[in-house]
Protein backbone atom coordinates (compact mmCIF):
# COMPACT_ATOMS: atom_id res chain seq x y z
CA UNK A 1 0.00 0.00 0.00
CA UNK A 2 1.12 3.49 -1.02
CA UNK A 3 2.43 5.31 1.68
CA UNK A 4 -0.19 8.14 1.12
CA UNK A 5 -3.02 5.94 1.23
CA UNK A 6 -3.44 7.04 4.93
CA UNK A 7 -4.58 10.25 3.63
CA UNK A 8 -7.05 9.82 0.60
CA UNK A 9 -10.46 10.31 1.90
CA UNK A 10 -12.31 13.15 4.10
CA UNK A 11 -10.03 14.74 6.76
CA UNK A 12 -12.84 17.28 8.61
CA UNK A 13 -10.91 20.24 9.87
CA UNK A 14 -11.34 20.32 13.79
CA UNK A 15 -13.26 22.68 15.49
CA UNK A 16 -12.09 24.37 18.27
CA UNK A 17 -14.11 23.29 21.38
CA UNK A 18 -14.13 25.78 24.53
CA UNK A 19 -15.80 25.39 27.71
CA UNK A 20 -18.25 27.93 29.34
CA UNK A 21 -15.01 29.91 30.42
CA UNK A 22 -13.98 30.41 26.93
CA UNK A 23 -10.77 28.49 27.57
CA UNK A 24 -10.01 25.23 26.01
CA UNK A 25 -12.26 22.62 27.29
CA UNK A 26 -10.34 18.80 26.63
CA UNK A 27 -13.50 16.68 27.38
CA UNK A 28 -14.53 18.42 24.92
CA UNK A 29 -12.40 18.05 22.44
CA UNK A 30 -12.55 14.31 23.17
CA UNK A 31 -16.14 13.90 22.78
CA UNK A 32 -15.68 15.63 19.26
CA UNK A 33 -12.71 13.29 18.16
CA UNK A 34 -14.73 10.38 18.94
CA UNK A 35 -17.76 11.92 17.00
CA UNK A 36 -15.48 11.73 14.48
CA UNK A 37 -14.46 7.90 14.65
CA UNK A 38 -17.70 7.00 15.02
CA UNK A 39 -18.76 9.05 11.71
CA UNK A 40 -16.21 6.75 9.92
CA UNK A 41 -14.19 9.65 8.40
CA UNK A 42 -10.69 8.98 7.34
CA UNK A 43 -8.33 11.64 9.53
CA UNK A 44 -8.77 14.99 10.98
CA UNK A 45 -6.96 18.14 10.62
CA UNK A 46 -6.29 19.48 13.81
CA UNK A 47 -5.21 22.94 14.66
CA UNK A 48 -6.01 24.88 11.29
CA UNK A 49 -8.40 27.80 10.63
CA UNK A 50 -11.54 25.97 11.63
CA UNK A 51 -9.48 24.76 14.93
CA UNK A 52 -9.20 28.97 15.22
CA UNK A 53 -5.57 28.54 15.28
CA UNK A 54 -4.39 32.17 15.22
CA UNK A 55 -6.49 32.91 18.20
CA UNK A 56 -4.84 30.88 20.55
CA UNK A 57 -1.60 30.42 22.20
CA UNK A 58 1.37 27.44 22.24
CA UNK A 59 0.18 25.85 25.07
CA UNK A 60 -3.75 25.93 23.73
CA UNK A 61 -3.02 24.15 20.75
CA UNK A 62 -0.58 21.63 22.30
CA UNK A 63 -3.66 20.76 24.71
CA UNK A 64 -5.91 20.32 21.97
CA UNK A 65 -3.65 17.77 20.00
CA UNK A 66 -2.93 16.21 23.30
CA UNK A 67 -6.68 15.58 23.62
CA UNK A 68 -7.23 14.61 20.14
CA UNK A 69 -4.45 11.85 20.15
CA UNK A 70 -5.48 10.41 23.57
CA UNK A 71 -9.00 9.45 21.41
CA UNK A 72 -7.89 8.95 17.81
CA UNK A 73 -4.33 7.19 18.02
CA UNK A 74 -4.21 4.24 15.68
CA UNK A 75 -8.01 5.28 14.70
CA UNK A 76 -7.71 8.19 12.61
CA UNK A 77 -5.29 10.32 10.34
CA UNK A 78 -3.86 13.10 11.77
CA UNK A 79 -2.50 15.91 10.59
CA UNK A 80 -1.40 19.06 12.64
CA UNK A 81 -1.20 22.40 11.74
CA UNK A 82 1.49 23.73 13.51
CA UNK A 83 2.18 27.35 11.84
CA UNK A 84 2.71 30.29 14.27
CA UNK A 85 3.56 33.46 13.20
CA UNK A 86 7.43 33.13 13.96
CA UNK A 87 9.69 29.77 13.58
CA UNK A 88 10.48 29.33 17.38
CA UNK A 89 6.88 29.01 18.15
CA UNK A 90 6.17 26.49 14.89
CA UNK A 91 9.21 24.66 15.96
CA UNK A 92 8.11 23.90 19.05
CA UNK A 93 4.64 23.05 17.71
CA UNK A 94 6.15 20.83 15.33
CA UNK A 95 8.20 18.99 18.11
CA UNK A 96 5.35 18.12 20.32
CA UNK A 97 3.62 16.93 17.58
CA UNK A 98 6.07 14.22 16.56
CA UNK A 99 6.48 13.40 20.14
CA UNK A 100 2.70 12.51 20.25
CA UNK A 101 3.45 10.73 16.71
CA UNK A 102 0.93 12.46 14.72
CA UNK A 103 1.37 11.31 11.14
CA UNK A 104 2.04 14.78 9.63
CA UNK A 105 2.19 18.42 10.12
CA UNK A 106 1.01 21.42 8.27
CA UNK A 107 2.14 24.60 7.87
CA UNK A 108 0.72 27.98 6.10
CA UNK A 109 3.24 30.90 4.89
CA UNK A 110 4.36 33.44 7.78
CA UNK A 111 1.65 36.60 7.32
CA UNK A 112 2.13 40.02 7.63
CA UNK A 113 5.48 40.80 5.88
CA UNK A 114 5.48 39.39 2.83
CA UNK A 115 8.67 37.00 2.45
CA UNK A 116 10.36 36.24 -0.52
CA UNK A 117 9.60 32.81 -1.63
CA UNK A 118 13.20 31.99 -0.09
CA UNK A 119 12.04 33.32 2.97
CA UNK A 120 8.91 31.10 3.25
CA UNK A 121 10.95 28.02 1.77
CA UNK A 122 13.44 28.70 5.07
CA UNK A 123 10.76 29.03 7.31
CA UNK A 124 8.59 25.95 6.60
CA UNK A 125 12.19 23.42 6.22
CA UNK A 126 12.84 24.92 9.31
CA UNK A 127 9.57 23.59 10.61
CA UNK A 128 9.93 20.06 8.83
CA UNK A 129 13.71 20.37 10.69
CA UNK A 130 11.92 20.19 13.83
CA UNK A 131 10.10 17.34 13.25
CA UNK A 132 12.74 15.21 11.28
CA UNK A 133 10.49 11.73 11.25
CA UNK A 134 7.06 13.38 10.45
CA UNK A 135 5.72 14.61 6.78
CA UNK A 136 4.93 17.65 6.57
CA UNK A 137 1.95 19.32 4.02
CA UNK A 138 2.71 22.86 2.68
CA UNK A 139 -1.38 24.57 3.44
CA UNK A 140 -1.94 26.84 0.30
CA UNK A 141 -4.40 29.76 1.69
CA UNK A 142 -3.79 32.81 -0.32
CA UNK A 143 -6.79 34.64 -0.25
CA UNK A 144 -6.03 34.73 4.06
CA UNK A 145 -2.55 34.37 3.99
CA UNK A 146 -1.61 36.98 1.75
CA UNK A 147 0.73 34.63 -0.04
CA UNK A 148 0.25 31.70 -2.81
CA UNK A 149 2.30 28.86 -3.39
CA UNK A 150 3.97 29.26 -6.64
CA UNK A 151 5.45 26.58 -9.36
CA UNK A 152 8.92 27.90 -8.24
CA UNK A 153 8.45 27.58 -4.72
CA UNK A 154 6.67 24.02 -4.60
CA UNK A 155 9.95 22.97 -6.86
CA UNK A 156 12.16 24.15 -3.79
CA UNK A 157 10.14 22.68 -1.27
CA UNK A 158 10.07 19.33 -3.30
CA UNK A 159 13.51 19.12 -2.55
CA UNK A 160 12.56 18.58 1.53
CA UNK A 161 12.09 14.74 1.18
CA UNK A 162 9.42 15.18 4.17
CA UNK A 163 7.11 17.32 2.09
CA UNK A 164 4.32 14.87 1.21
CA UNK A 165 2.15 17.48 -0.88
CA UNK A 166 -0.30 20.27 -0.82
CA UNK A 167 -3.34 21.62 1.20
CA UNK A 168 -4.86 23.67 -1.45
CA UNK A 169 -7.69 26.11 -0.32
CA UNK A 170 -6.84 28.41 -3.69
CA UNK A 171 -9.98 29.02 -5.29
CA UNK A 172 -9.16 28.17 -9.25
CA UNK A 173 -9.33 24.43 -9.21
CA UNK A 174 -6.65 24.97 -11.81
CA UNK A 175 -4.10 24.89 -9.27
CA UNK A 176 -4.55 21.14 -8.05
CA UNK A 177 -3.56 20.11 -11.21
CA UNK A 178 -0.86 22.12 -11.46
CA UNK A 179 0.44 20.86 -8.49
CA UNK A 180 -0.07 17.53 -9.55
CA UNK A 181 1.49 17.60 -12.71
CA UNK A 182 4.95 19.75 -11.19
CA UNK A 183 5.28 16.81 -8.32
CA UNK A 184 3.69 13.62 -9.74
CA UNK A 185 1.91 10.95 -8.41
CA UNK A 186 4.15 10.54 -4.92
CA UNK A 187 2.30 13.16 -3.82
CA UNK A 188 -0.96 14.07 -2.69
CA UNK A 189 -2.94 17.28 -3.05
CA UNK A 190 -5.78 17.53 -0.69
CA UNK A 191 -9.04 19.78 -2.35
CA UNK A 192 -9.21 22.71 0.34
CA UNK A 193 -12.90 24.49 -0.73
CA UNK A 194 -15.34 22.81 0.45
CA UNK A 195 -18.25 24.24 -2.37
CA UNK A 196 -15.44 22.62 -5.26
CA UNK A 197 -15.11 18.97 -3.90
CA UNK A 198 -16.94 17.61 -6.92
CA UNK A 199 -14.27 19.61 -8.95
CA UNK A 200 -11.35 19.53 -7.21
CA UNK A 201 -11.10 15.33 -7.10
CA UNK A 202 -12.18 15.39 -10.75
CA UNK A 203 -8.97 17.54 -11.19
CA UNK A 204 -7.11 15.45 -9.37
CA UNK A 205 -6.97 15.75 -5.72
CA UNK A 206 -6.26 12.42 -3.65
CA UNK A 207 -8.99 14.26 -0.94
CA UNK A 208 -10.00 16.85 1.22
CA UNK A 209 -9.84 18.87 3.77
CA UNK A 210 -12.52 21.12 4.84
CA UNK A 211 -13.92 23.08 7.72
CA UNK A 212 -17.31 22.26 6.68
CA UNK A 213 -17.55 18.45 6.81
CA UNK A 214 -17.45 18.40 10.45
CA UNK A 215 -21.27 19.62 10.32
CA UNK A 216 -22.26 16.52 7.54
CA UNK A 217 -19.57 14.78 7.42
CA UNK A 218 -22.07 11.14 6.08
CA UNK A 219 -22.60 14.06 3.02
CA UNK A 220 -19.35 14.77 1.78
CA UNK A 221 -18.42 10.72 2.79
CA UNK A 222 -21.09 9.67 0.47
CA UNK A 223 -20.11 12.79 -2.19
CA UNK A 224 -16.40 10.71 -2.28
CA UNK A 225 -17.89 7.61 -2.69
CA UNK A 226 -20.43 8.56 -5.46
CA UNK A 227 -17.35 10.04 -7.04
CA UNK A 228 -15.20 6.79 -6.65
CA UNK A 229 -18.16 5.42 -8.37
CA UNK A 230 -18.49 7.36 -11.15
CA UNK A 231 -21.85 8.48 -10.66
CA UNK A 232 -21.13 11.90 -11.56
CA UNK A 233 -24.64 13.33 -12.15
CA UNK A 234 -25.57 12.53 -8.74
CA UNK A 235 -22.42 13.73 -7.18
CA UNK A 236 -23.07 16.76 -8.81
CA UNK A 237 -26.85 17.47 -7.38
CA UNK A 238 -25.16 16.17 -3.71
CA UNK A 239 -22.57 18.75 -4.36
CA UNK A 240 -24.95 21.42 -5.00
CA UNK A 241 -27.21 20.84 -2.01
CA UNK A 242 -23.81 21.23 0.12
CA UNK A 243 -23.20 24.34 -1.60
CA UNK A 244 -27.02 25.32 -0.33
CA UNK A 245 -26.72 24.01 3.32
CA UNK A 246 -23.02 26.12 2.98
CA UNK A 247 -24.45 29.41 2.50
CA UNK A 248 -26.98 28.70 4.71
CA UNK A 249 -24.09 28.53 7.44
CA UNK A 250 -22.87 31.54 6.07
CA UNK A 251 -26.01 33.76 6.48
CA UNK A 252 -25.24 34.51 10.13
CA UNK A 253 -24.23 37.72 11.98
CA UNK A 254 -22.10 35.39 13.73
CA UNK A 255 -19.11 33.35 12.04
CA UNK A 256 -19.65 29.88 9.82
CA UNK A 257 -17.98 28.09 13.09
CA UNK A 258 -20.05 29.62 15.55
CA UNK A 259 -23.29 28.90 13.50
CA UNK A 260 -21.55 24.86 12.73
CA UNK A 261 -21.61 24.83 16.38
CA UNK A 262 -24.75 25.18 17.09
CA UNK A 263 -25.83 22.71 14.00
CA UNK A 264 -24.00 20.20 15.81
CA UNK A 265 -25.59 20.94 19.25
CA UNK A 266 -29.02 20.39 17.52
CA UNK A 267 -28.03 17.51 15.05
CA UNK A 268 -25.75 15.59 17.37
CA UNK A 269 -25.95 16.47 21.13
CA UNK A 270 -22.75 17.72 21.25
CA UNK A 271 -21.52 21.33 22.79
CA UNK A 272 -18.28 22.02 22.25
CA UNK A 273 -18.64 25.89 23.25
CA UNK A 274 -19.11 29.20 20.61
CA UNK A 275 -15.98 30.95 19.21
CA UNK A 276 -13.15 33.14 20.75
CA UNK A 277 -13.63 36.58 19.95
CA UNK A 278 -12.88 38.71 17.46
CA UNK A 279 -14.84 35.99 15.52
CA UNK A 280 -18.54 36.98 16.42
CA UNK A 281 -20.65 34.58 18.09
CA UNK A 282 -24.30 33.93 17.86
CA UNK A 283 -26.90 36.20 18.28
CA UNK A 284 -30.63 35.50 18.95
CA UNK A 285 -31.74 36.11 15.17
CA UNK A 286 -28.83 33.53 14.05
CA UNK A 287 -30.65 30.48 16.05
CA UNK A 288 -33.31 30.41 13.05
CA UNK A 289 -30.67 29.84 10.66
CA UNK A 290 -28.93 27.27 12.45
CA UNK A 291 -32.11 25.14 12.74
CA UNK A 292 -32.93 25.94 8.94
CA UNK A 293 -28.90 24.07 8.25
CA UNK A 294 -29.74 21.68 10.28
CA UNK A 295 -33.02 20.38 8.98
CA UNK A 296 -31.20 21.34 5.59
CA UNK A 297 -28.61 18.45 6.82
CA UNK A 298 -31.06 15.74 7.93
CA UNK A 299 -33.46 16.12 4.66
CA UNK A 300 -30.16 15.87 2.61
CA UNK A 301 -29.33 12.80 4.10
CA UNK A 302 -32.84 11.25 3.58
CA UNK A 303 -32.34 12.35 -0.09
CA UNK A 304 -29.06 11.05 -0.74
CA UNK A 305 -27.89 8.40 1.77
CA UNK A 306 -31.64 6.82 3.43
Amino acid sequence: MSHLEKYKGIIPAFYACYGENGEIDSQRVKELTRYFIEKGVKGLYVNGSSGECIYQSVADRKLVLEAVMEEARGKLTIINHVACNNLKDSQELARHSEELGVDAIAAIPPIYFRLPEYGIADYWNGISSAAPNTDFMIYNIPQLAGVALTPSLYKEMLKNPRVIGVKNSSMPVQDIDTFINIAGPDYIVFNGPDEQFLGGRLMGAGGGIGGTYGSMPELFLALDDLIAKKELEKARELQAEINRIITKLCSGHGHMYAVIKEVLRINEGLDIGSVREPLSSLKDTDLAIAKEAADMIVQAKTVFIG
